[in-house]
């Protein structure tokens, strides 16, 4: 598909620098290979920029300073770029072609799946030995792996806190969620645990096979986390994190969106964890720091 056309549907004001076909969308650090149209609104974000973006959205002193620039991508300028491309994209999902394509809703053998569950009736694949408990909802674009267990009053799939300015002191807007979730085999969700589906309609947030995940967990949008990694009750994890294999996160720990912790790593009880952690590295505190510098300092006073 080509944005001009799609954009002068839309009645959106833009310049186009140079235009090459789009196949979905996505952030500037974060696509699926495809020909994806991202957007930035400084040029320090855009340093580099991976080979399967096709097309920018940016601001017209932007759109400026690529002009004279070697690139393989194309520029749309506007003067809101942020707000376009999320328009952009809600403006897609009611369109054919973009959101997944529906089929019946599937479920395995040897499943224990409480009457008052809910389960969208498409989209939903549910493996063998599968247990569901009372009050769940698994909404559309749901996959849950064999042996796994879902506790009470979870749910699955549903839609982010992802809101969106039209403007500089405007209105906001809900950025649709038409992405999914993956769950893993002999992964176990305990009680009350949000689990969000991914924003775009390639991605998924996962929970890779064996992790679990205690009462009252938040996992926004588009995280991934790996096998064999515990979530302890009440912690959050912000949208796009990867989290890696064997990791542990404790008691109330806040996970900033976008970041990394790396396999084998902690985020001990309370952590709020702003920047990215290496693999084996433990954190503490707010903001969290290495788990042994906090000690030592504790020590000192």
């Amino acid at each position: 598909m080509f944005l001009s056309e799609i954009l002068e549907k839309m009645g959106i004001a833009f310049e186009v620098m140079d235009e090459r076909p789009v196949e979905s969308l996505g952030l500037v650090s974060y696509n699926d290979g495809s020909d994806v149209c991202t957007f930035a609104e400084k040029i320090s974000f855009i340093k580099n920029v991976p080979d399967g973006i096709s097309m920018l959205i940016t601001k017209r002193e932007v759109a400026e300073e690529l002009k004279s620039k070697d690139r393989n991508y194309g520029v749309i300028a506007t003067e809101y770029p942020r707000a376009v491309f999320f328009s952009l994209h809600n403006y897609l999902t009611k369109t054919d072609g973009y959101r997944r394509k529906n089929y019946p809703t599937i479920i395995g053998e040897n499943c224990n799946i409480s009457k008052m569950a809910y389960i969208a009736d498409n989209n939903v694949t549910i493996g063998n030995n599968v247990t569901i408990e009372e009050f769940v909802s698994i909404k559309e674009n749901t996959v849950i792996g064999d042996n796994s267990v879902i506790r009470a009053g979870t749910v699955i799939g549903g839609t982010g806190f992802e809101f969106k300015k039209n403007g500089e002191g405007t209105e906001s807007f809900l950025v649709e969620h038409v992405g999914g979730v993956r769950i893993g085999k002999n992964v176990e969700i305990q009680h009350n645990v949000c689990l969000d589906k991914a924003i775009y309609p390639w991605d998924n947030t996962i929970v890779d096979d064996y992790s679990s995940i205690d009462n009252l967990v938040y996992i926004a949008h588009g995280v991934k986390i790996g096998k064999l990694s515990l979530v302890a009750s009440g912690a959050t994890i912000g949208g796009r994190c990867n989290i890696g294999d064997n990791v542990w996160i404790g008691l109330g720990a806040v996970i900033r969106n976008g970041i990394d912790l790396g396999s084998g790593s902690r985020a001990n009880m309370g952590a709020v964890v702003t920047k990215s952690v290496g693999e084996g590295e433990a954190v503490s505190g707010n903001f969290a720091r290495s788990h042994e510098e906090l000690i030592a300092e504790m020590k000192r006073k």
